[in-house]
């Protein structure tokens, strides 16, 4: 029962973002006459080992995660999906984006999403261990304001609220962070990185945990391949689920194209 509410909640989501892409943009080779006005596009990533900044979530296992990304204007929608590479879900995310403020120095993102996550547990059933896959649904939302230093560098802050809609699972979580981000640092004429260090405080229900996190990333101009390392250090929690250290390693290809307005 758990199972299906979670794909009822994912077909509606994924109905919600087709309509948005067929109402509001169309597809053009020749712009020269027409201005951009929406985008499609996305990520697909392999990792050795899933990982999530709130602990609960984290897979711990190889991981394929799938990101895509439609929008016009200030709106996008944002939907992920992460999968066990033995092909059992683990989470479905879907994200819808608003860019409150876009300037010269500052920007600042709202966003709000429903996702459900699934776990397997080990049930009794007529006297019978057997394992099953229970989804648990969630709403959230999250501000993010950045300040840019650079073409390059940005520093900023991030509040994400998530609330748990099932009654077995934490019904309040927060996190807050300072972020920072460095991005196409030279290494030759075609060879780049990205460098996103973060701490960040994590509470759930009435436990608390501080962390810090960093991803770097490697890439070459116009190739739609990249391989990038995460890892998640706690500094201090009473979160039972947090891991004391944790990284991985992902490749990812990347894709994306341009709409226009006829």
């Amino acid at each position: 029962m758990e199972y299906k509410k979670g794909l009822y909640i994912t077909k509606s989501a994924l109905i919600l973002y087709f309509l948005f892409n067929l109402t509001n943009v169309s597809f053009s080779q020749n712009s020269d006459s027409t201005k951009v006005s929406g985008h499609f596009g996305g990520t697909v990533t392999i990792t050795n080992y899933g990982i999530s900044f709130i602990p609960n979530f984290t897979l711990g296992k190889p991981a394929a995660i799938f990101d895509m990304s439609a929008g016009k204007g200030k709106l996008s929608f944002e939907p992920q999906f992460r999968f066990a590479l033995t092909g059992k879900p683990w989470s479905f995310v879907f994200w819808w984006r608003y860019k409150l403020l876009n300037t010269d120095k500052f920007l600042i993102n709202i966003g709000g999403h429903p996702s459900v996550t699934f776990k397997i547990k080990t049930l009794m059933i007529d006297g019978v261990s057997t394992q099953t896959t229970v989804a648990n649904q969630y709403l959230a939302g999250e501000l993010s304001p950045n300040y840019l230093l650079s073409k390059n560098a940005s520093i900023g802050i991030y509040y994400f609220y998530g609330y748990g809609l099932d009654k077995v699972v934490v019904k309040n979580t927060h996190m807050f962070s300072l972020r920072s981000n460095f991005s196409n640092i030279r290494l030759s004429e075609q060879v780049y990185m990205r460098f996103n260090p973060q701490v960040y405080y994590l509470k759930m229900a009435d436990k608390h945990g501080i962390y810090f996190s960093s991803s770097l990333t490697l890439a070459k101009r116009n190739f739609p391949l990249s391989v990038s390392s995460l890892i998640n250090k706690t500094i201090q929690t009473e979160i039972s689920a947090s891991k004391n250290f944790l990284w991985n390693v992902s490749l990812t290809y990347s894709f994306n194209k341009e709409y226009v307005e006829k």
